[in-house]
């Protein structure tokens, strides 16, 4: 399954043609179940330069679906069959769930820490509609085993890697139960990969059908359903988009600002500390209430904020907070792809600001600290970081010593340095972050 040269260029021109510009394809240029594949992404409005799976799954939620899922108790089985070999072979074995959430990531660490920049982590969504054509999705697409190769994957972010899946059926009813997945270079879909990873599924698949046996007076509960939650976005925008089974709601830039205050202190907020963190004042309760009582009619029944404390009735997701989750698991390029711009930047409430710059400082830190250089300079480029001298002094650092990268960096730095008027100023890697000049 080791695409060679040759077929490596013909696979990235038909993904151009089909993938990129809605074409049509010439016969044998790719594979049917490829093809198919790809006009199903393509169904599910998906930019395949703009892949990023996304975090369903908060760590909470993540330990106590994974304890209760069924595939728990066969993981020793893959432990013995695949896992523990993936580290000398330089390959990822992932399990799945039956909706695509990979619940179970081990193997090469290193090639773990490049797939988080591909949002290959735990808790993420590789079905089809979420990230198009991949081993892991398509497998469960199609209820069979199938090996995806480079560029056929839809993303083009994936299009480094080939990987094998095949779905693991529960003995009893055949129902699909999830998925193993191999992932890596082109030895993960080479032509002995395939038979491997059935016969480690077929041994799962008989681990479980004799612990039923063995567990007939004990009936394992069914896994918790994982609802979606709705989502709040304001990253880079001045009103809020709140998307809810029901449909998306537009909210006012206030009513904005109250939900994301609430949305963030999940505990709740008093009267006084809401009135504080809004306007800046604790003795705007009355207006605060009035508010409130809008807000309340234009949000859905279940979503309406309560009071004493006012709090939400449910947890809502919160897109400022997914890039902070991003963050902590690593995913550096994920959550600078998931960092749309500040949040609310329009908005002056003291609580709004501080949550903006907390975010801000936080992604700042992570990126100079741990971030690839190429996820680095793109930090650099964006608004938040244009001026930033001593994000652009450690691109300089970080990057190779032949790069041809460093001319254009160097010359940034020297332009930054005389807008600023820090000719001379010694450079360091951990400089303050500056704004651009006034006129």
């Amino acid at each position: 399954m080791a695409a060679s040269g040759g077929d490596r260029r013909v696979l990235a021109r038909a993904h151009d043609t089909v993938v990129g510009a809605g074409a049509d394809l010439e016969a044998d240029a790719v594979r049917q179940l490829v093809l198919e594949s790809w006009q199903r992404s393509l169904g599910y409005r998906l930019n395949a330069d703009r892949i990023v799976a996304d975090l369903e799954l908060t760590d909470e939620q993540l330990r106590a679906y994974r304890n209760a899922h069924p595939l728990h108790a066969a993981l020793p089985v893959l432990q013995k069959l695949l896992i523990r070999h993936a580290f000398d072979a330089e390959l990822i074995v992932a399990v799945g769930d039956s909706a695509g959430r990979l619940l179970w990531i081990d193997g090469d660490r290193d090639l773990r820490r490049r797939a988080e920049g591909m949002g290959f982590l735990e808790g993420a969504n590789w079905s089809e509609p979420a990230v198009g054509t991949s081993a892991p999705g398509t497998a469960l697409a199609l209820g069979r085993g199938i090996q995806i190769s480079g560029a056929e994957h839809f993303g083009r972010v994936v299009h480094p890697w080939s990987c094998t899946a095949v779905p693991v059926r529960e003995p009893g009813t055949g129902a699909i139960l999830g998925v193993v997945d191999i992932t890596g270079g082109d030895t993960a879909a080479d032509a002995t990969m395939l038979p491997l990873v059935e016969a480690a599924v077929a041994a799962v698949e008989a681990e479980l059908r004799v612990q039923r046996l063995d567990d007939v007076a004990t009936h394992r509960p069914p896994a918790p359903a994982i609802v979606a939650r709705p989502e709040l976005r304001v990253l880079g925008r001045d009103v809020g988009e709140l998307v809810h089974t029901g449909g998306t709601t537009e909210l006012s830039a206030r009513h904005a600002e109250i939900v994301t205050l609430l949305a963030w202190h999940r505990t709740g907020l008093g009267v006084e500390r809401l009135s504080e963190l809004l306007y800046g004042r604790e003795d705007a309760v009355v207006t605060l209430r009035a508010e409130m009582v809008r807000l309340r009619r234009e949000l859905p029944a279940d979503l309406a904020p309560l009071s004493r404390p006012y709090r939400l009735p449910r947890a809502i997701d919160l897109d400022a907070r997914r890039v902070l989750d991003f963050l902590d698991r690593g995913a550096h390029k994920v959550a600078l792809g998931s960092y749309l711009g500040p949040v609310l930047p329009g908005s002056d409430a003291p609580g709004i600001v501080a949550i903006r710059e907390e975010l801000r400082a936080t992604l700042r830190e992570a990126m100079v600290a741990d971030a690839a250089p190429d996820v680095l300079l793109a930090y650099a480029r964006t608004d938040d970081a244009a001026y930033d001298l001593g994000v652009w002094i450690e691109c300089l650092r970080v990057l190779p010593a032949k790069s041809p990268k460093r001319a254009s960096v160097l010359s940034r730095i020297e332009r930054l340095e005389r807008e600023l008027g820090r000719v001379g100023h010694t450079m360091q890697p951990d400089a303050t972050s500056a704004q651009p000049p006034r006129s």
